[in-house]
């Protein structure tokens, strides 16, 4: 493979980390929700199910952020497979020996939360130091398309098969691929320094972790580039949050999809998320990053509208896939974007405030989604994608701005 071509060694592990855990990850999106759906059909606890699993990054997603800039990147991913392991382990065995409730489900799922945190955060903090501006849209749709191959053709149709013998089963595996991913970290070191002590982070070691998450928000505060790009996609996180939080009880109870099938369901959603990492980079070119996003944002958030509409699972499969692809897209660019835009040196703590601002309301519109599924398990899907799509019109002039200005500007 040519240079030109090649993203790097230390690019190639992670990609090889990512492929086991995308499975497991695959896995555990289906066999997740199936668990909670027969342990309850209370829409407000399945909205809580989803909830739980994004709360961590109001709580956590800062400190966690300033630990990553200051202490060995390799390790914090290692710690969080190990977390992650040690989790579907205990699940389990709660299964196993039938004391499996949904209050330590909902448990489980926020510690998890917290290790995806850690994993996440430091993931997105290596790539800036290990790959060149011009490569991050390629880098970020190249996991991006082993993601939806490994993690939805693969991983959903395989939790399935697994939950069909037997309901741990899906469990029992996942502890042994995050366990496989932290010991394949554990022993193969990167060949760059992913841990840089910048010439003009003045201060860093001295301001201790209150002074980081100050200095965090603080940065996101002065950069209005930044900061506008924040508030729009907390808005619209807010509401898509509010419109999935019970998106596997509308399949299966209001779509009438069996379970034994749901693992199908996604994965033929994961047509569309494969097209949208294929594409995104050409989008980009095509477009321009700017218009790419917008353009995206926009036909995403319209199409949740005629999710709540699909009058059978052929229609919302069809809905899904237009949708995966251009969250898609919106996802590789926007992150793309971000690694143009904030330092190296900075990228967790600043990653870190960021996500808890936009995912720290995520949360409570899972909540909100499941009071409103009381009415219906339509009307989430309705309400949260009138109010992103207005949203999206608004933000449309500004998101293609900003993007074009993060194309344009000098690597920090």
């Amino acid at each position: 493979m040519s240079e030109k071509l090649s993203l790097g060694k230390d690019f190639s592990r992670i990609w090889s980390a990512s492929l086991i855990t995308n499975l497991v990850d695959g896995v555990l999106k289906l066999s997740a929700p199936l668990l909670a759906v027969s342990l309850t059909e209370d829409p407000i606890l399945i909205g809580l199910l989803s909830a739980l699993g994004l709360l961590p990054w109001l709580f956590f997603a800062i400190p966690i952020g300033a630990l990553v800039d200051r202490i060995d990147k390799r390790k914090a991913l290692v710690l969080g497979n190990f977390g992650r392991s040690a989790l579907a382990l205990f699940v389990a065995f709660s299964i196993s020996q039938e004391f499996m409730n949904i209050w330590i489900l909902l448990g489980c799922v926020f510690l998890f939360g917290i290790c995806e945190v850690l994993v996440d955060t430091t993931a997105q903090s290596v790539l800036p130091q290990i790959l060149d501006k011009s490569n991050f849209e390629r880098g970020n749709s190249r996991l991006q398309i082993s993601e939806v191959i490994v993690a939805q053709f693969a991983g959903s149709p395989l939790s399935g098969f697994l939950y069909a013998i037997a309901i741990a089963l899906p469990f029992y595996f996942s502890t042994t691929g995050f366990f496989i991913a932290a010991v394949l970290l554990a022993l193969f070191p990167f060949h760059k320094d992913v841990n840089p002590v910048h010439e003009n982070d003045e201060g860093k070691e001295r301001l201790g972790l209150i002074g980081d998450i100050k200095f965090a928000l603080n940065y996101l505060y002065e950069d209005k580039r930044i900061l506008s790009i924040v508030t729009i996609t907390t808005a619209i996180g807010f509401f898509y949050s509010l419109s999935n939080a019970i998106a596997p009880l509308f399949v299966l109870k209001e779509l009438n999809v069996a379970p034994s099938f749901f693992g199908v369901v996604l994965a033929i959603q994961g047509i569309g998320a494969l097209a949208g990492s294929v594409m995104a980079p050409v989008a980009s070119k095509k477009l321009g990053r700017g218009r790419a996003l917008a353009l995206n944002l926009f036909l995403a958030s319209i199409m949740i509208i005629f999710t709540g509409l699909a009058p059978n699972a052929y229609v919302f499969v069809a809905i899904s896939v237009v949708i995966g692809f251009t969250i898609s897209v919106w996802n590789i660019l926007l992150m793309s974007l971000y690694q143009s835009l904030i330092p190296a040196h900075l990228y967790g703590r600043i990653h870190g405030a960021r996500r808890t601002i936009v995912w720290g309301l995520m949360p409570i519109g899972s909540l909100f989604g499941g009071v409103i599924a009381r009415g219906g398990l339509r009307l989430p899907f309705l309400i949260g994608g009138a109010v992103a799509t207005l949203i999206s019109i608004v933000a449309f002039r500004k998101v293609v701005q900003i993007g074009q200005e993060s194309v344009e500007a000098p690597r920090a």
